[in-house]
């Protein structure tokens, strides 16, 4: 059984020699955004088994963006 990567080289030699080396550079931009939303979500998951997440009360938010002086709110 062929590996992903002899696939992927495979599937690269079937296109046209002008289109490979940007298809190749989009393969590694996904895989650095698939590297970077994984890195964030191990964030996550530490955050959460380390206690430093709650559970979002957004009653509780509008309330106090209602208090909140104007000048004081981003914009």
């Amino acid at each position: 059984m062929k590996t992903t990567a002899e696939k992927a080289a495979e599937a690269l030699e079937l296109l046209p020699a002008e289109m490979r080396e940007s298809a190749v550079a989009y393969l590694i931009e996904q895989a650095e955004k698939f590297r970077l939303l994984k890195q964030d979500i191990d964030k996550g998951l530490a955050d959460i088994e380390a206690g430093r997440v709650r559970e979002w009360d957004f009653a509780d938010f509008l309330r106090r963006a209602k208090l909140t002086e104007p000048e004081t709110r981003p914009k």
